[in-house]
């Protein structure tokens, strides 16, 4: 048999090789999934599959037959039904495929980002708590925000406290509803948010606070409350509201959720740059 007629494959190099290559793309593949759906609703969606997957194994490993029967109908429909429930998602996934945006910015770039966008709420819920004008300001952290922001007008404006103040004067045409500010931009205006139905809720605070501990509840946002009766500052995160915060507190806080987790990013990608400096 000459060389000629071998395969790719039938030389051992060449097979090594071949492999190499076909594991380094579908980690690249997987890679560039996980940072498309970073930042969606998808997560929670990733991680109830995972679940699923889990139950589905254990069924079989315990011969649970019933429930390893639920898992892969479960599984057999799911498909369809995420394609269904997700279609927005997916539409956008597709659509940042299309455009090629992967490329993050660099960690110097976000700690300046939101070290200015706290400069500028804190200027502007100073400026609204004073004069008692109602302000509703939500930040989208890892989850996204995507549907809520289309219920609103879209601004994709540069942050600034005078943009902020401007939008919650009372009786102009995007003073009711949210803000949600996504990258350090404020991306639109006038948004509806889910109101939360928590009995636990005081019956003394209004819609403005309803609206913000509902997207705390279903999202990992920090959400501002400026009170249009009494001028108090508040904050819903996590389910959680907290109330009568004093402008250093509500800095405190926000440098906190905001720019030490940029700077721990940071810290990160720094490390695995070094390594990967010194490794080669």
């Amino acid at each position: 048999m000459s060389l000629l007629d071998l395969s790719f494959t039938d030389l051992p190099l060449l097979r090594l090789l071949a492999n190499t290559v076909d594991i380094l793309l579908v980690w690249f593949v997987i890679y560039k999934l996980i940072m498309i759906v970073k930042g969606t609703k998808a997560v929670q969606l990733v991680k109830g599959i995972f679940i699923i997957l889990i139950v589905k194994v254990l069924s079989d490993i315990l011969h649970l037959q019933t429930l390893g029967w639920m898992m892969e109908q479960v599984l057999l429909w799911g498909v369809l039904a995420i394609i269904i429930i997700f279609q927005p998602e997916l539409r956008r996934a597709l659509e940042q495929l299309g455009r090629g945006k992967f490329f993050v910015r660099s960690g110097n770039q976000e700690e300046m980002d939101q070290d200015q966008l706290v400069t500028a709420i804190i200027k502007s819920v100073d400026y609204m708590a004073k004069r008692r004008i109602g302000a509703l300001i939500s930040i989208e952290r890892e989850t996204g925000m995507g549907d809520y922001i289309e219920t609103g007008i879209p601004l994709h404006s540069k942050i600034s406290s005078e943009l902020l103040i401007n939008i919650f004067i009372p009786n102009t045409p995007l003073h009711d509803g949210a803000v949600i500010i996504q990258k350090s931009q404020i991306a639109a205006a006038a948004c509806y948010l889910p109101l939360s139905e928590s009995p636990f809720i005081s019956k003394e605070l209004g819609t403005r606070h309803r609206a913000a501990m509902g997207i705390s509840e279903v999202t990992d946002s920090i959400t501002i409350i400026v009170s249009e009766e009494t001028g108090g500052i508040s904050v819903a995160k996590n389910g959680e509201l907290t109330r009568d915060l004093k402008l250093d507190q509500l800095k405190e806080l926000l440098n906190e959720k905001l720019i030490h987790s940029a700077k721990s990013k940071q810290s990160s990608s720094t490390l695995w740059n070094w390594r990967g400096k010194k490794n080669g």
